[in-house]
């Protein structure tokens, strides 16, 4: 097993100067719980996001870090506004550096005891920081994260992406994708809450893992046996992206790096997980490969353009037209890209062949088993 070299969080050589803004930069009033919330080119839905962080229910004194890896829209403007108004807030702007090293330098900087992360694509119910404390207070687990639903607008794509992210043909059986009617074990959790000594003992987030984090401590988080769980009552609704470009990168960016996480953690690489780039390899087969395999490849990919359209009017019914008639094109965006991700994460990292014949023996496992296993899917934060 390769071994994984992840940042000390709270070692200030790591990082070079940041800048922070706030009325709460230059004092260090006693803090319960800091929340990391990394930001960057979130104009689109920044304020809305933040009004949600703004009415959190919480019997604790709390911080937010809103951790800027150089955004070029209006999002620091916005930003920083707010910090100039409410002192909860502190704007670290840090360019140039990838998510897991702003959250470790969000370490460093919270005052708190207890770490929560936060998406900056999701809106948080009023009582998720409080039952998050409340549960992670029981003292049987190591995170505590909650159910991540998409919700779209009817204005771009968003929509029919959040309709898909519902679908098992995306999704699988990912647990923070759907409520389930009690708490479950989660191999990794949407965000979340966790004590800060938890993440000093694990190394912080590894900083090698730039799209796949979380994944990778929850891994090394489970390997020492913390427990993860998802609670319904901390049912977020997520925010997809708005068009089929950014969509296409965020999966594509993730496939990557989970090819990356499966060479440290055989375990976070399942069967659904390959099924995207055995259809990009079937497009490439069918528009480059010699004739009789290629005729072959146009049928498979028949096959699956069947699959799409039936998936599509399922998950679409009950809805408009227009689901209905684009939902195939947000399915193939997501496969095409995680498969583009994933060929380009061997090519650059390597087969993941632990993972793949820890896969095979799992998969074997759960066929002789009563009612099989439920597995995670390709769903991208």
């Amino acid at each position: 097993m390769a071994s994984v070299a992840a940042a000390d969080p709270n070692e200030p050589s790591a990082y070079a100067p940041a800048t922070t803004r706030g009325l709460a930069a230059c004092s260090a009033p006693q803090v319960e719980i800091s929340v990391l919330v990394p930001v960057r080119n979130e104009e689109s839905c920044i304020r809305e996001v933040v009004k949600a962080m703004q009415v959190q229910e919480v019997d604790a004194t709390v911080e937010f870090l809103l951790l800027d890896g150089g955004s070029t829209d209006s999002t620091p403007a916005v930003l920083t506004q707010l910090v100039e108004t409410d002192a909860r807030f502190r704007l670290i702007e840090k360019p140039g550096t990838n998510i897991p090293q702003r959250l470790n330098l969000g370490v460093r900087l919270a005052r708190g005891g207890l770490i929560a992360r936060m998406d900056a694509h999701t809106i948080f119910p009023p009582n998720y920081l409080q039952d998050g404390i409340d549960r992670l207070g029981s003292g049987d687990v190591a995170w505590v994260s909650g159910p991540a639903i998409a919700v779209g607008d009817s204005e771009t794509w968003s929509r029919q992406i959040a309709l898909a992210l519902r679908s098992r043909f995306v999704r699988g059986d990912a647990q923070y994708r759907h409520v389930s009617p009690a708490e479950i074990d989660v191999e990794s959790g949407f965000c979340g809450i966790c004590q800060r000594s938890l993440l000093t003992e694990h190394g912080g987030w590894n900083e090698e893992a730039a799209n796949a984090e979380d994944l990778e401590l929850a891994a090394r988080i489970r390997r020492a046996g913390g427990r993860i769980v998802c609670v319904p009552a901390m049912t977020a609704a997520y925010l997809p992206r708005k068009t089929l470009v950014a969509l296409a990168f965020q999966y594509r960016r993730h496939a990557y790096y989970r090819v990356w996480a499966a060479a440290h953690h055989p375990d976070v690489l399942h069967p659904l997980h390959l099924l995207p780039p055995i259809i990009a390899m079937t497009g490439i087969m069918a528009a480059l490969a010699p004739t009789p395999a290629a005729r072959l490849a146009r049928r498979g990919l028949g096959l699956y353009a069947v699959a799409l359209v039936a998936e599509s009017a399922r998950v679409g019914r009950g809805g408009s037209r227009r689901d209905v008639v684009t939902l195939p094109a947000v399915f193939a965006t997501i496969h095409f890209a995680w498969g583009a991700g994933f060929l380009a994460g061997c090519l650059r990292f390597g087969l993941p062949w632990t993972s793949l014949r820890h896969q095979l023996h799992e998969t074997a496992f759960d066929a002789a088993s009563p009612g099989g296993a439920r597995r995670p899917g390709l769903s991208a934060r």
